[in-house]
């Protein structure tokens, strides 16, 4: 994990990309949520670090089979495709959300992780010391 540490200023910068972009979403799109409160923001401020921290890992680790923004902006549609896709749709079956809801959530992940791997690589990554 000290991948993080030295990747921090690129990692928070992610965040914040995360952050911004939900913001544009709940504003443009999911209008009939409300305020948010402090506890939420500060809730998807952690999980969005968390992720742009673990796509940050995928992209320091991601083998250079193909060109790097290939692999860059492959490996955030993989690991949406693989885990964000699959849980999202799963949580608002379960929710009976409206199928709107889902897809528009969806690709508020896979707008953001992209933006995220694309903000990480334009930055640079460093990878851990061996």
């Amino acid at each position: 994990m000290i991948y993080i540490w030295l990747n921090l200023f690129p990692i928070l910068i992610a965040t914040t990309i995360g952050l911004t972009t939900g913001a544009a979403y709940r504003v443009t799109f999911d209008r009939s949520v409300g305020r948010m409160s402090i506890g939420a923001i500060v809730t998807a401020a952690l999980g969005l670090f968390w992720f742009a921290s673990i796509l940050a890992g995928a992209l320091i680790l991601a083998p250079p089979k193909a060109a790097p923004w290939i692999m860059a902006v492959g490996s955030a549609v993989v690991i949406w495709a693989g885990f964000v896709l699959p849980v999202v749709a799963i949580t608002h079956s379960y929710r009976s959300a409206p199928p709107r809801r889902a897809v528009g959530d969806s690709l508020y992940w896979l707008i953001t992780m992209v933006a995220q791997a694309v903000a990480m690589k334009l930055i640079g990554l460093v990878p851990p010391p061996v």
